[in-house]
């Protein structure tokens, strides 16, 4: 399979010529770098990686993929925006797309070389370089209780509870990811908060849902 480095590289010769390109930087919008993607900019492409490439391999992991699958799973995924950028119509913001194409390569990886049980302690500490140090250990805290909660869920609960918990994700959002109708998401959303109430409480951290 033809790798994200390589894809880059062959889409040299239709690079936007540095006097006609806008100057993109790390305070560039997604919108604008998915632009220049679009013309084969490889520094936007670069930049879009360094911004969205932990959002992607957390998600693949609490999905169950593996560390390895977890990491092709990334590569296919930025490939996939290299390739298909001039698509992206930004009726959703650029996260929404990329945790959907996520999920679907994930279930990819399933039926090639299957994924292991969900190991989200791991997925939680994949460090995200815009976290400062206090502000890390304190996500780290604050969620391993929840974390550990969200082993007791399936698979589907978890899918929901991680988009619209640690991504951010609305209802609508999180339908169109999962491309599943609205009402099960919700209906999966309730089943997934009363199971995670339950098993918080259990465990005396039933105010943890609250803060979460």
């Amino acid at each position: 399979m033809l790798s994200l480095s390589q894809a880059i590289h062959e889409r040299r010769a239709y690079d936007t010529p540095a006097n006609s390109a806008p100057r993109l930087g790390t305070t560039s919008s997604d919108a604008a770098l998915m632009d220049a993607i679009a013309r084969g900019d490889r520094q936007a492409m670069r930049l879009l990686y360094a911004r969205h490439n932990v959002r992607v391999f957390r998600f693949a992991r609490r999905l169950g993929a593996d560390r390895a699958a977890a990491e092709d799973i990334v590569s296919e995924v930025f490939l996939a925006v290299w390739r298909k950028a001039g698509g992206f119509q930004g009726r959703s913001q650029l996260s929404t797309w990329l945790l959907a194409i996520t999920r679907n390569k994930a279930m990819q990886s399933m039926g090639r070389r299957g994924l292991e049980p969900l190991d989200d302690a791991v997925a939680g500490a994949v460090v995200d370089e815009a976290d400062t140090p206090d502000v890390a250990l304190e996500k780290k805290q604050a969620s391993s209780v929840l974390r550990h909660a969200m082993t007791r869920l399936s698979r589907a609960h978890r899918e929901v509870i991680d988009l619209v918990y640690y991504h951010s994700k609305t209802i609508d959002e999180a339908a169109r990811i999962l491309d599943i109708p609205l009402n099960t998401v919700k209906t999966r959303m309730f089943n997934a908060r009363h199971r995670l109430a339950r098993a918080l409480l259990e465990a005396g951290h039933d105010r943890i849902l609250l803060q979460a």
